[in-house]
Order: C-alpha cells, then structure tokens, then sequence
C-alpha cells in the first residue's frame, strides 16, 4: 500500500478551517447558554475555564440571542500570555470540565470534530467562487456546501474511514453507480404509491438489459425471480452491515448480489440521499448509512419507511384539492412515492434494542426535482444561501446582483416563495414539515429571483396537530400511526425553530453584512409576511391564535446540548429529539412592541 494524504490537506487550509470551527463553538455554545460570556467592552467578550485560560473575542448579537463570532478577534489567555487562538480541539479541553463533558464524550467529540476540520479543509482547497457556484445544477451544488449550520461537529460521520469519506462524502463529489440486491420476500415489504407495483418500478429505474441480466443471476442459482424485491444499497453498507450481520440470509441466499446499476448517482447533503446524474429523470434514492452523524445514526427507520408512500399519498391529496396550495403557491412537493424494508430477523426483536438496530436495510425513491420544474426554472436548497465562499463572498450576494433587484426585494421575494405554503398547511390543516436548511428548496426564475418553494423528506419531518381538526378526520389509519402528534403551542416551533432559527438568524446576519439590510429590517419583512398571510385567510383568525407565531419567546432547542451533555455518544433505545433549555425573544416581535402586528 502507497500510503497518501489528500491534497487540500494543507496548513492554510486546516488553520482557516480551525478558526471558522472556533467562532463557530464560541457561538453556538454561547447561544445556548451552555458558556455565559462576560462583556468586557463594545462587542467584546470573555469566558473563563479553569487553569485558568480565558477565551476573548468579538461578536456581535443578533435579535434570537445569538453571538456572531469574528473568527479573527479570538484570544487566548493562560500563563499570563495572550495568543491568537484558532485550534478548536484545544478550546473543547480547556472547555470540558466547564461544559461539564466526561472524558469520553470529549474523546469522542475530538474525533467529530478532527472528521468535520478535515472536510471542511477539502472544501476549502477545493471551493469555487460564487459566481461559479451560482452556475452548477441543483445536485452538483450539493457537494460545495459546508454542512449544518448549527451543530459543530457537522461533518463527523463515525464509521466511515479516511478512505470511505474520500468516497462517498458529499463533497468528494465522486459519483457511483449503486449496487443492487436481491431481498426474499419473507424479508422484505414493498410499499408504494397507487398504480406503481415492484415491475413498474424497476422498469423505471433499470434499463431491459440490466433487469434481464438481474433475472438470470437469480434464474442460474435455481431462485425464482418473483420470490424476491429488488433494491439498490450503499456499497458501504453492504460491506460494513449486510454482510456481518445479515450473514445468515446471504448464506441461504435470502439476499442475493445483483451487479451494479446502469446510471452513476451523486451523494447529497444529507449523505444517504442520491441523485441520477445520467438520468435526472429517474428518482433520487435515500438508502441506510450505518454512521453516526449530526446526532443520530443514519439509517432508516423500519416502520416510517413502510409508511412513506402512504404519507406521501395523503399529503399531495391535500396539496391538490386546496386551490391555495395549488393554484397560487404553486408549492412542489417531492413525494416518497416508493419503499422498500428488510427486517432483521433476530434484531429488531430485541426489547431496547439500540434504535441503529432498527434502521440497518432498505431503500426510498423520492421524485426527481427536475422533473416537477417548469422550464425556465431552477432550484436550489435554502442551506446553499448560507455558504461564503473562501474569498469571504456570499453566495446570496451573486444571486442577488445576477437578480437585478434590490437586497430588500429579492428578500421579500424568498419570504413570499417559502412562507405561504408552509403557513397554509399549518394554519389550514395542523401539518408542519421540518423546513430546515436541507429539506426547503428554493425554486428560482430565469433571473435567479425566488419564486416558489419545495419541500422534501415527508415520513420523517412532518408532524401533525394533537388537537382534533376537522381537516385530519379522514386521514388514513396507516399514516396516522406513522406521524406524530403535537400539542399546537408546540406544533409552530417546527417553523420557528426549524427555519427562523435554524437558518433565519444566520442569513440574517449575511443580509445585514453582505446585502446592507439590517437585521430589524429582515425580520421586519418576515413578520409583514406572515401578516399578510393572516390578511389573505381572516376565516382562519381562530387558528393563528391556536398555531401562535408570535408568542414573546419561543423555547430555545439546543442541538449541541444533546450531543455535549444529555445523549453524548451513548446507544439509545429511540432517536433523540432536540433539548430545549429556556427560551428566547421571538425575532418576528417587533422590538419594544407587545403584540405581533
């Protein structure tokens, strides 16, 4: 073996990457209370650790409590010396006893973050400019961008080895053509859409030679072809999980290796996700990663993903009868129109068996985005708006100036496309998705101005409204059992949270320091938004007052918490969901007023 490191591996690369993760940790730990930086000036701040160190450093406050972190005015003191501090995993051990971490959470930790600071310099060495960016399709932008905006370790993917990440990372952006299995029936469940049976959907993903070559290796073994379903699965999966531990049903060739598929498909944010790069047409893919990664294990649930053609059938029901939702919002929503599960046989019996347990093989087909664009439109993930590229531009600026429009009017314009859509499903129905950065899409006109939004990712982020509505008494007994139920002063958090907080805070610190548009003024827009959409639905007053947007504070959920503190790294019998610890101003308030108008 030639041992090799990879080029973008630098000094400049790592140290810029190390300062960024650094504002970064002071930030969002900051934010969530879990340090309680001391002001010693103007925007200056200071914690204290034992040792004693102390950490000084530049922010500025946004209007949900958040530091925003000068990655280049950060100092630490110990000894009595003051020196430019830009290592994060010394910060975490300084921090640990403070932050109240054990020993092996922060061993483990500095293994997410050294994973994270490795990508994050590949992506550095690597960047193109905004301009360049602006011009790659929807699925090829995926791969340039930097991960969760809110967790630190973003990018810790433990499981997967140096050579692994260079693979099959996003931001590798090497394409593969996904190997395909045979999986007994006795196994496996497919669930599907109306009218789309197992053939019809091989026939749409594999072309007449690869499903007659397929049919042969099963037919030479002296196996039935119609015994089994058919799927594709993560190479990494395949060696890492099936293989150990579904040793068993290989064996009795129960599962059977087909040979790999015709087309090469692309890694997406989210890792698990695939799009067609030679047939756009055909569906993305959403396969099982046996990794730990931004909190959770990223399989795929057994009983959600049985039922997520049944979601999807039963949320574009609703999206098609409104008028609204159809006709005027336009909303594109990409269903997850087919599935396939395989159970372990031994494991998924165990009582608290470790939830990564339950997750381990199967496959989703999501539509294809292209497909439900009108021709002269395209899409971008709202979480590309985040990104400045390693020149320090921001990607929103290029779009804005190749608009044509003023800052504040392309704004206006994003808060038109992905408000109305969301609100109404909300308001009208008791249905929130989890619009974070990675889920919303922004749908563009020919002069990249925003137009309308899509969503993706139904089985695992919609909830629905605890209190009995009217509008979800005829929903089916199979996606009422797959969606959870909220209570509805929770319900709005998904929106508060998921996108204010989650990603308005941040591009509203890019618009005031990128675009010149002050922070009051975005969310002065967002709330005038939202207001307008009350105007447009009076009949609907009771239930902006059941599903309140603009209560005085909205709980703070604490991302980094789970991972510091309350789950760490331990195996857990359920997902974890995100803490919450004490609240925050709601930024859609105008500030010194008692009321959300």
């Amino acid at each position: 073996m030639t041992l090799s490191a990879p080029t973008e591996l630098t000094d400049e690369n790592w140290r810029s990457a190390c300062r960024e993760l650094l504002a970064k940790s002071l930030g969002e730990l900051s934010y969530e209370q879990l340090l309680v930086p001391v002001e010693t000036g103007p925007q200056r701040y200071r914690v204290d650790f034992p040792g004693p160190v102390s950490y000084t450093f530049s922010a500025r406050r946004g209007r949900c409590g958040d530091f925003r972190v000068n990655p280049r005015t950060i100092t630490r003191t110990a000894d009595g010396a003051d020196h430019p501090a830009e290592d994060p995993l010394r910060f975490f051990l300084d921090a640990s006893a403070s932050l109240g971490m054990t020993g092996d959470t922060t061993g483990h930790l500095t293994r997410e973050l050294t994973a994270t600071l490795a990508a994050d310099a590949k992506l550095l060495g690597a960047g193109l400019t905004a301009d360049e960016l602006a011009d790659l399709p929807y699925a090829e932008l995926e791969g340039h961008q930097t991960g969760h905006p809110w967790l630190i370790p973003n990018k810790g993917r433990m499981g997967f080895s140096a050579e692994d990440t260079a693979h099959h990372a996003p931001e590798s952006r090497h394409t593969h053509r996904l190997p395909w299995m045979a999986v007994h029936r006795s196994l496996a469940d497919y669930r599907a859409v109306e009218g789309l049976a197992h053939d019809k959907l091989l026939a749409s993903e594999l072309d007449d030679a690869e499903r007659g070559g397929f049919e042969r290796i099963l037919i030479d073994q002296g196996l039935d072809p119609h015994d089994y379903l058919w799927m594709p699965v993560h190479p990494w999966q395949w060696d890492e999980t099936v293989l150990p531990l579904f040793a068993a049903d290989v064996a009795a060739r129960r599962i059977v290796p087909l040979g790999d598929g015709p087309d090469r498909y692309l890694a997406q944010q989210s890792i698990r996700t695939f799009a067609n790069i030679d047939a756009p047409r055909r569906n993305h893919v959403k396969l099982p990663l046996s990794i730990l990664n931004t909190l959770v294990w990223r399989g795929l649930p057994t009983e959600r993903t049985v039922a997520a053609p049944a979601v999807t059938e039963w949320i574009l029901g609703i999206a098609e009868s409104d008028p609204f939702l159809r006709d005027e919002a336009r909303a594109v929503l990409l269903g997850e129109i087919a599935s396939v599960t395989v159970r372990h046989p031994v494991l998924e019996e165990i009582e608290n068996v470790p939830y990564q347990y339950k997750e381990l093989l199967g496959a989703i087909w999501r539509e294809p985005l292209g497909g439900k664009l009108d021709p002269d439109e395209r899409a971008r993930t709202l979480a590309s708006l985040l990104h400045v590229d390693r020149d320090g531009r921001a990607f929103v600026d290029e779009l804005v100036q190749r608009s044509g429009l003023g800052a504040q009017e392309w704004l206006r314009r994003l808060f038109g496309a992905l408000l109305p859509g969301l609100l109404h499903f909300l308001y009208q129905y008791g249905i929130v998705f989890s619009p974070h950065g990675e889920n919303t899409i922004v749908v563009f006109d020919l002069d990249d101005a925003p137009s309308r939004l899509a969503v993706k990712d139904f089985v695992d982020d919609v909830n629905i409204s605890a209190t009995p509505l009217p509008e979800l008494d005829d929903m089916p007994p199979d996606v009422d059992a797959a969606l959870l139920r909220e209570p509805p002063d929770f319900l709005p958090q998904f929106i508060q949270t998921g996108l204010f907080v989650g990603h308005f805070r941040y591009l509203a610190s890019l618009a005031e320091e990128h675009l010149g548009v002050p922070e009051d003024t975005f969310w002065g827009m967002v709330r005038d938004e939202v207001l307008a959409h009350h105007e447009r639905f009076p009949e609907l007053a009771d239930r902006f007052e059941l599903f309140d947007l603009f209560t005085p504070e909205i709980d703070r959920l604490c991302l980094n918490r789970n991972r510091i503190l309350l789950d760490t790294y331990r195996d857990r019998s359920e997902r974890p969901h995100a803490a919450v610890h004490g609240s925050i101003p709601n930024p859609l308030r105008a500030p010194g007023s008692d009321a959300g108008s």
